[in-house]
């Protein structure tokens, strides 16, 4: 693979944890996420045939966590056929470059988010002033400085298909992220949200270690834009999902998720945009221009 893939300057542990950290459930047959710390990790495919495909690697130091989950459910040697990646946040990508090092398969993300994850752009900063509790007061710390995945990484196709994926197609929902993901499947209408929304808040320490689940808008010290993380809700919901796989938190389906959603949906402005915030602020002066 390319020798010249590196992590980000900043790459670092971050000591984060919550009651759902190293284990994993099965949504469907051949659907199964894994809590990495506070983040989840999806393997579509089934176990016996070895034919599967990762979804975001997680924190910084994830890969061989993710090795041992590969080899309990598909068996010693198996590797995916690709790695799709949500998008380039630091808790996204974390085992990416030890894996793709190992295992030499393509990764595949969205055009605008090519530059995070070669190196060329940097997201912007963390806000520790956004409403949102201790999660945000403590962002400075986390990595923010892209990857380079050089070679190795690709751009998804233009028209929606996942690779290796037939079933699947990926949907961009930014807001949280220029090129942000999330990926659908209508047979069973099974949705794998990302950070588009998550089911757990962020904004208070206590429900993240108890991933106490409660449908919430995306992380507010990354979300860059919130009008397109409305818009982005708004796609996802009038998908109708029976069953949603999150960046953050735990799945859920049935009427919890429809009540939830429709909720988050209805009072986003006051569930989900911070009161105030460096990214907030700057929508409101925009605004007013």
């Amino acid at each position: 693979m390319d020798k010249n893939m590196r992590e980000g300057r900043d790459f670092k542990f971050i000591p984060m944890t919550s009651v759902t950290s190293r284990t994993g459930a099965e949504v469907t047959n051949d659907v199964f996420y894994y809590t990495d710390q506070i983040v989840n990790i999806s393997f579509i495919g089934f176990p016996e045939t070895g034919d599967w495909v990762l979804v975001d690697t997680g924190l910084p130091y994830a890969a061989n966590e993710i090795k041992t989950v590969v080899k309990k459910r598909f068996g010693a040697g198996s590797r995916p056929k690709c790695i799709i990646l949500t998008h380039g946040h630091f808790d996204h990508v974390g085992g990416v470059i030890d894996l793709v090092n190992e295992w030499e398969v393509p990764v595949y993300a969205h055009p605008l988010e090519m530059p995070y994850v070669t190196g060329k752009k940097v997201y912007p900063k963390p806000d520790a002033t956004v409403e949102g509790g201790l999660l945000a007061k403590i962002s400075p710390m986390y990595p923010n400085e892209p990857i380079n995945l050089g070679t190795a990484v690709q751009a998804l196709p233009n028209d929606q298909t996942v690779p290796e994926l037939e079933e699947w197609r990926w949907i961009h929902t930014p807001g949280h992220a220029p090129g942000h993901i999330s990926l659908f499947r209508e047979r069973d209408s099974l949705l794998l949200s990302g950070d588009a929304f998550i089911t757990v808040r962020q904004n208070s320490f206590y429900n993240v270690l108890l991933q106490n689940p409660e449908i919430n808008g995306p992380p507010r010290y990354l979300t860059t834009d919130w009008k397109e993380a409305k818009e982005s809700v708004k796609k996802l919901v009038d998908l109708q999902p029976a069953i949603v796989v999150p960046g953050h938190g735990v799945a859920l389906e049935g009427e919890e998720l429809t009540e939830g959603l429709n909720k988050l949906i209805n009072e986003f402005d006051q569930k989900a945009v911070p009161d105030y915030g460096r990214f907030v602020d700057e929508e409101k002066d925009d605004s007013k221009h």
